[in-house]
């Protein structure tokens, strides 16, 4: 099968990307899943291959920090944690995460680096020096993936050498860096293109890919779609889900959306699928002293029990016991 790269090739030099589109999420990605669905898209049988591990983002309790994010998951029961590098000194760190990930039992399963837009200080404004480091900090960790988001088209270089340059990084530190889907930013009734080569890293031939669902969703992509052309190219997962509604990345908890979040777990746990699923969910602003616990003790359950994991003996807390809550 001809890749994305060469089919361009074959048609010459490719025209310019445009910088808005019309806005297409509500009519193109809500009636692209249910169609899928309800028009003979098998559901997939629970018959697990492998029992895929769980974790939770940092970013899951934010404001919190990051210590916080690894004595919820302890407490609740995670296999792990994601580490979203910020601007909390703990999570440039290597001693300081090694020591909480042996304190509270919970391996680093990923690290993100600081591309987000907020996070644009972070280690200077050189964003191969931010995505290096973050990949150097993962060896000395020995966690296997680190997330990477796309570049801005306004990064120059940056942008134009991003998809070998991550190549070369990848082989060089054997480390998974996993590119994440991103969305259009809306404009009214217009969506500008802003990042380069293009929000949907399934289109360029990266050897690791993260789908996160909440950002299929305010993109108005088929996630199922996403899924079935990445083939063993995905790496990681960011389970959430989204309306596809909101101009805003909402990062909801499983369920709440519209997104396939069950079906996409049933899809690689049949498989056999090698990576993590990681909880990215938004709890800030929830009311009530247990409302963030609660979310993402819900969240995990939904996750394990969509992976068909035996929940008799997988050591989650069902909120029943007496321990001390995590505001």
């Amino acid at each position: 099968m001809s890749t994305h790269r060469e089919h361009r090739a074959s048609r010459g030099a490719a025209p310019r990307k445009p910088y808005t589109r019309s806005n297409r999420a509500l009519r193109t990605g809500r009636g692209h899943l249910s169609r899928r669905l309800s028009e003979g898209d098998p559901l997939s049988a629970q018959e697990p291959t492998r029992r895929i591990p769980v974790g939770v983002s940092s970013s899951s309790v934010f404001p919190l920090g990051v210590e916080d994010c690894f004595r919820v998951a302890d407490h609740i029961g995670y296999d792990g944690v994601e580490v979203m590098v910020s601007l909390d000194k703990a999570s440039r760190d290597v001693g300081t995460l090694a020591a909480f990930s042996a304190e509270y039992r919970q391996p680093i399963l990923s690290l993100h680096a600081p591309t987000l837009f907020f996070l644009q200080h972070v280690w200077g404004l050189d964003p191969w020096v931010k995505v290096e480091k973050t990949v150097q900090m993962a060896v000395e960790l020995e966690c296997p993936t680190v997330v990477v988001h796309p570049p801005f088209r306004w990064q120059g270089s940056y942008a134009k050498e991003f998809v070998e340059g991550v190549e070369k990084l990848d082989r060089e530190y054997g480390v998974a860096i996993a590119v994440e889907n991103m969305y259009p930013w809306r404009l009214g009734v217009r969506e500008a293109m802003i990042y380069l080569p293009d929000h949907d890293p399934t289109d360029e031939d990266y050897r690791h890919v993260t789908v996160d669902l909440s950002h299929a969703a305010t993109a108005g992509d088929d996630v199922l779609a996403m899924i079935d052309r990445l083939g063993d190219r995905l790496t990681h997962v960011h389970m959430c889900d989204g309306s596809g509604s909101s101009t805003k990345d909402e990062h909801l908890p499983p369920g709440e959306g519209n997104q396939p979040c069950a079906e996409v777990l049933r899809r690689l746990a049949n498989r056999g699928w090698g990576g993590s699923v990681i909880l990215e969910v938004s709890t800030r602003g929830r009311r009530g002293p247990t409302a963030r616990e609660d979310i993402l003790r819900q969240s995990l359950l939904f996750t394990r029990r969509n992976l068909g994991h035996g929940l008799e003996d997988d050591g989650v807390d069902d909120g029943m016991d007496d321990g001390a809550a995590i505001a």
